[in-house]
């Protein structure tokens, strides 16, 4: 076969397909897509779900209403928590207060009484005393006056001492186990109106409704979502590299995402896998080490412009700056 080529041409060209063979071919991005970490909105009390206020697909801020489950018995026991509290509370302060002020003036004009009846008879032993001196009266007469003095002196002391102790209230013991119910009481009412309020739950940040899971009327189990929330910081970006690209990467750098029909976000490498995403099921060796690649996950720098994106988007992902120079 005659030969078309120039010899002085052969040998360039065999040169130049060589070079291309061998000539690494540095890819101009990776493939990748969006992903999102979602608040599921549960309640830890079981329940008919009552309202449902939001709808899939919208926006919510903090602290806007989500759901209401029926609380009809936690409500119940609320009311009867504060009875029980306002029970205690006055149990705790009539043993403080003692006595009532009409008890403590009956003791009162009882203890005048006494004392009056005292010195009445402190006059009729002073009597009984000198005519006893001079043999007019018995010895019995002076004793009798003596006693009755004495009696009566006892009575008034005894009055003085209950009137003292009306005043004090109640018994030290009996006042600190009715500040212990007080305590009780006032833990239950606490948890009670902590069990109503887990029964409406509010979003606990700006987020999309991403899913509803329950419709109004069905009973919902304790602990189980209702609501999928999916902030916009959440949202990052999940991308693939191969194995010989994947050592000039570290957290921190700076990744573009370009997503069809919006101009390219920046985004911030977050996580990078430990593990390859696909390995071939033979020994590693340098040949099939290229077909090894890791996962790479990066979050938006911009929340405020990733609001509007989606998990499942396909993106390409390009490296900038540092990681984009140390790729080989």
């Amino acid at each position: 076969m005659k030969n078309f080529f120039p010899a002085n041409l052969v040998l360039p060209f065999i040169a130049a397909l060589l070079v291309a063979g061998c000539a690494r071919n540095v890819p101009s991005g990776y493939q990748g897509y969006l992903e999102g970490e979602f608040l599921y909105i549960a309640a830890p009390l079981g329940g008919q779900l009552e309202q449902l206020a939001v709808t899939k697909g919208s926006r919510v801020t903090a602290g806007a209403a989500l759901f209401v489950l029926e609380r009809a018995s936690e409500l119940a026991a609320r009311r009867q928590a504060a009875d029980q509290l306002r029970t205690a509370e006055a149990r705790l302060a009539d043993l403080r207060k003692g006595s009532r002020p009409s008890e403590l003036a009956a003791l009162e004009a009882r203890v005048e009484q006494a004392r009056a009846a005292a010195e009445l008879s402190q006059l009729d032993l002073a009597r009984q005393e000198n005519l006893f001196k001079t043999g007019v009266v018995a010895v019995s007469d002076f004793d009798r006056a003596r006693l009755t003095h004495e009696r009566n002196r006892r009575a008034t002391e005894e009055l003085v001492a209950q009137l003292a102790t009306a005043r004090l209230g109640g018994r030290t013991d009996a006042i600190a186990a009715a500040e212990s119910e007080v305590n009780a009481a006032t833990a239950a009412r606490e948890k009670a109106d902590w069990s109503v309020a887990q029964k409406s739950q509010t979003a606990p940040r700006d987020a999309l409704v991403y899913d509803t899971l329950y419709r109004a009327g069905e009973f919902v189990a304790a602990g189980n979502p209702v609501v999928a929330l999916l902030p916009a910081e959440n949202i990052k970006v999940r991308f693939f590299v191969p194995e010989a690209n994947f050592a000039a990467l570290k957290a921190g750098d700076v990744v573009r995402v370009t997503l069809s029909g919006r101009a390219p976000l920046d985004a911030r490498v977050s996580y990078l896998s430990p593990q390859p995403e696909y390995t071939p099921p033979i020994l590693y060796n340098r040949e099939n080490r290229s077909k090894l690649v890791f996962m790479i996950e990066a979050t938006f720098t911009d929340t405020a412009a990733a609001r509007d994106l989606h998990p499942g988007q396909p993106v390409d992902v390009a490296l900038v700056g540092a990681a984009a120079a140390g790729a080989p």
